[in-house]
Formats: structure tokens, C-alpha cells, sequence
């Protein structure tokens, strides 16, 4: 490692001469990434001489969606049992096997198929979307409650993650063909961003993203964390989850979808938002 990458006695007396000038750990971060250090090695030495600040990040626990505390390894939820296959503790990540039937996978793509068109993204400077050259996939949104299939898996999801269906997006259902990917992003509105207050103004901040995977593809396609080092295979039925108690890197869930080599990638996202989305 560059000795100007390292976690140094200097950068360590910096750090802490930053929390007694009162910043917070964002513009900590901020700081050192202007200053031209690696992201990673930038959290990394956050969480080592400032675990105080860098927890500051942290909401109440109990006001974020994901599993209870002593969830075993299989969970019944609404009218299906799902099986945990991996949990990961910062950035919290949970792995799921079987959350959707086979049934139902073919169902949401019969029903996506028709309307799909090019994938946008949010553009936080402004609140609007656009096609962007990250996202080279094709998509289509459900509303929230439109028909029995999606009904039934919102109430399914609002059941597993212990979070209100009220409180979700519509599901979105998206196709990546050969060579689409959707490269490594934040889910979360930037809060420094002009247009994010307009956003939020709907549903608030989202707090957590449900990604479940409706087809296994040929070859290629997992879902990504950059920052943590985890990759996650796209497998029928299973889904990922992972949350971000604030809209800032620290909370290391920096993801994409790794480019599909053969076949196709069907998945279905549920975002989940710190209050009622209308």
C-alpha cells in the first residue's frame, strides 16, 4: 500500500482532531476523499480510530426493516417458509433461498414482459429520471397492490422484513440481456444533491432494497459490494437484502449488477422507504 494510504499515526491524531471540532463523520469522509485518498482505505480508517463517529450512522435499530433478532435459519412469513442462507453484519446483507416459487417467477416475467422499455435512474440534482449509460437494462414498475401475484409478495416481503407494505415502492421488474449490467451505485437519495427534497417528499429516504432474482442466468449477472467484498449469485427464487440506516458511503452497500456473459437476468426490486410512499 502507498505510505500515503496508510493508516498512519498523523492521520490518526487528524481523525480524532476531527471529532473535537465537532464534524461529523460524512464530512470526514468527504474530507479525505477530496484530498485524494482511496474510499475504502478512507472508511476503513474512520471505523478504526472513530468507531463513536462512525456509528453515529446508525439508527435505532428497531426503526429499520430487516430480521429480527434469533431469526433462525428458515423463517415463515405470510404463506411461504424462507430459508436464510447468509447474514452479514456491516453492511448488513441478508441472502435468501426460496423466497418466490418457480410458479411465481414466470409469473411476474409473463406479466413485466409486455411493457418493459429502457431503464432510467433518479437524478438526484433535479428529482426527475433519465436513461443512463451505468444501466443497460430494460424495466417496467408495478404499482403497489396491482393484482393478486403482487399483492401476495408485497405482503410476503412487509412480513419478512418486518416493514409496513405502505412503506414500499411499487415493484420493479427488470430484464439485462447480454453484456447489461448496472454498474456500482448508492440506492439511497443524496442528501446534498438540489433535487433529493423533492424526492423525499414522497415516502421520505429509502432505508432498504430487496433484490430477487427471477431466472438464473447462463453465466455472470451476481450482485455485487465493491466496498465489502461480497458478490452474490443470481439463483430463481433467491433474493439479497441489505440496509442503510443513513444515505451516506459509510454504510459500505456501494452495489451493481455484474454484466450477464450468457443468457439473460430476470430480477424483481422492492425499495422500502422510512415512510408511507404514495
Amino acid at each position: 500500500m502507498d505510505s500515503r494510504q496508510a493508516i498512519t499515526p498523523e492521520l490518526r491524531e487528524w481523525l480524532l482532531a476531527q471529532v473535537v471540532a465537532g464534524h461529523r463523520a460524512e464530512r470526514v469522509l468527504a474530507s479525505m476523499q477530496a484530498s485524494g485518498w482511496d474510499t475504502i482505505v478512507a472508511l476503513d480508517a474512520i471505523r478504526e480510530v472513530l468507531p463513536d463517529v462512525a456509528c453515529e450512522l446508525a439508527q435505532d435499530v428497531a426503526a429499520m426493516p430487516g430480521l429480527p433478532d434469533g431469526s433462525g435459519h428458515c423463517i415463515q412469513v405470510h404463506d411461504r417458509e424462507v430459508e436464510v442462507v447468509l447474514t452479514v453484519q456491516h453492511p448488513r446483507i441478508v441472502v435468501f433461498r426460496e423466497l418466490l416459487s418457480d410458479a411465481e417467477c414466470d409469473a411476474l416475467i409473463d406479466l413485466a414482459q409486455p411493457r418493459l422499455s429502457r431503464s432510467e435512474t433518479v437524478v438526484n440534482r433535479t428529482g426527475e429520471s433519465e436513461v443512463n449509460a451505468a444501466r443497460t437494462s430494460q424495466g417496467m414498475f408495478f404499482s403497489r397492490g396491482e393484482g393478486e401475484l403482487v399483492s401476495a409478495i408485497e405482503a410476503r416481503i412487509a412480513a419478512l422484513l418486518s416493514w409496513p407494505v405502505e412503506r414500499g415502492e411499487g415493484l420493479q421488474v427488470l430484464r439485462y440481456g447480454v453484456g447489461a449490467e448496472y454498474r456500482p451505485h448508492f440506492d439511497y437519495f443524496d442528501p446534498a444533491q438540489a433535487g433529493t427534497q423533492a424526492i423525499l417528499k414522497r415516502g421520505g429516504q429509502r432505508v432498504g432494497t430487496l433484490l430477487m432474482y427471477l431466472n438464473t442466468p447462463d453465466a455472470g449477472g451476481a450482485t455485487t459490494f465493491p466496498d465489502a467484498g461480497i458478490e452474490v449469485q443470481a439463483l430463481r427464487g433467491s433474493a439479497v437484502f441489505f440496509s442503510y440506516s443513513q444515505p451516506s458511503p459509510l454504510t459500505r452497500t456501494l452495489h451493481g449488477g455484474a454484466p450477464v456473459q450468457a443468457g439473460e437476468k430476470w430480477v424483481a426490486t422492492k425499495w422500502l422507504r422510512a415512510s408511507r410512499f404514495d
